[in-house]
C-alpha cells in the first residue's frame, strides 16, 4: 500500500508534487513513494528534494502504471510488463481538482498540483518536512543574520529560462521593473523601514533595474546545488514580493507567520490558456 507521486521540473514544482502526494498519503494512512525516473532524463534541473527532511522512499520503476520506454528493446519488453496495481491519476490543468482529496487505495499521481488546497490541513507537516536537512553554508548564515537584524522583505526576480527559452517565455513571461517598483512602494506602506533582500538568477539585471529609496541588499546566487537554502533565506524574511515563480511561491509560503504580507503578480502566466485562480493563496495581495 502506498501513494506514488511523479517528480519532474525545478525545485518549486518538485515541492508541489511532493506536498500533494504527502497530504494524500497522510489522508489515506499510507506511506509515500516518489517516482524520480523522469528526473534522471530531465536536463534543466536536478532532483533537489533530498535537501529537505522529506518522508518518502524512492519508488521502484515496476510500481509505476506509466512506462516510458526509450529505445527499441525497451518498447519491445514493455508488452511483457505486469499490470501495475496503482490507479493512475493525471492532472494537466492548473485549476484545483477537489476530487483528488477523496482518492483512496493505491494511487499514482502525475501533475503539477500548484495549489495549497491539495495539502490544506497538513501545513505544519509540510513545513516540517521542508526544513533543511543540513545547516546552511557559512555565507548563507551570514546573510541570515542580516535578515534577522532588519525588517526584511524578500524580493524574487526570476529570469533565466523565462528569457532564454521561447516556450517558457510564452507561458510565463517576465516581470518588468515598474512592477517591482510598485510592489516595493506598496510593501513600504505595510512594513516600517523595510530592507529589501533581492534574490535573482540574473543579479546583474536586478541590480541595474531595481531602484528603491529604501535599503536594498542583492544576494548573489551560488553555484553549489543548495538552492533550498536560498529559499529558506527568503522564508526567513518577514514579508515577501514574489516573481511569477514557484520558487518564490514556496519562499513566501514556508514563512509560517500569519502576519506576513505577500505581494504576488496579478498576471502570473503570460499565456491566457493557463489558469492561476487556485495558485495564489487568498491571504496574499495581487498587484
Amino acid at each position: 500500500m502506498a501513494v506514488i507521486t511523479h517528480i519532474v521540473g525545478g525545485l518549486g514544482n518538485q515541492m508541489f508534487q511532493y506536498a500533494a502526494g504527502r497530504a494524500l498519503s497522510l489522508r489515506t494512512r499510507q506511506p509515500l513513494k516518489i517516482d524520480i525516473s523522469s528526473m534522471r532524463k530531465y536536463r534543466r534541473r536536478d532532483f533537489s528534494l533530498e535537501e529537505f527532511n522529506i518522508e518518502a522512499s524512492v519508488a521502484d520503476p515496476s510500481d509505476s502504471p506509466v512506462y516510458r520506454p526509450r529505445g527499441f528493446w525497451a518498447r519491445t519488453l514493455q508488452k511483457f510488463r505486469k499490470p501495475s496495481p496503482y490507479r493512475y491519476i493525471r492532472h494537466v490543468e492548473q485549476a484545483f481538482a477537489p476530487e483528488i482529496l477523496d482518492l483512496t487505495g493505491l494511487v499514482y499521481l502525475e501533475g503539477y498540483w500548484q495549489s495549497e488546497k491539495y495539502f490544506a490541513g497538513f501545513e505544519d507537516t509540510i513545513r516540517t518536512e521542508f526544513a533543511l536537512a543540513r545547516p546552511m553554508s557559512n555565507a548563507r548564515q551570514a546573510t541570515l543574520a542580516r535578515i534577522k537584524a532588519s525588517n526584511a522583505v524578500s524580493v524574487h526576480v526570476r529570469r533565466g529560462d523565462y528569457v532564454t527559452n521561447a516556450s517558457a517565455n510564452a507561458v510565463h513571461g517576465t516581470i518588468d521593473p515598474e512592477w517591482y517598483a510598485a510592489a516595493m512602494q506598496r510593501m513600504a506602506e505595510k512594513v516600517q523601514d523595510p530592507t529589501f533582500f533581492v534574490f535573482s538568477d540574473d543579479p546583474a539585471w536586478a541590480s541595474a533595474n531595481l531602484k528603491s529609496q529604501w535599503p536594498v541588499v542583492f544576494i548573489a546566487p551560488q553555484d553549489d546545488g543548495r538552492d533550498a537554502e536560498d529559499m529558506h533565506l527568503m522564508a526567513a524574511c518577514g514579508s515577501h514580493i514574489t516573481a511569477n515563480s514557484t520558487f518564490s511561491w514556496w519562499g513566501a509560503w514556508l514563512n509560517p507567520n500569519p502576519l506576513k504580507h505577500v505581494i504576488a503578480p496579478l498576471q502570473w502566466f503570460r499565456s491566457t490558456a493557463h489558469d492561476d485562480k487556485d495558485l495564489i493563496p487568498t491571504s496574499w495581495e495581487r498587484l
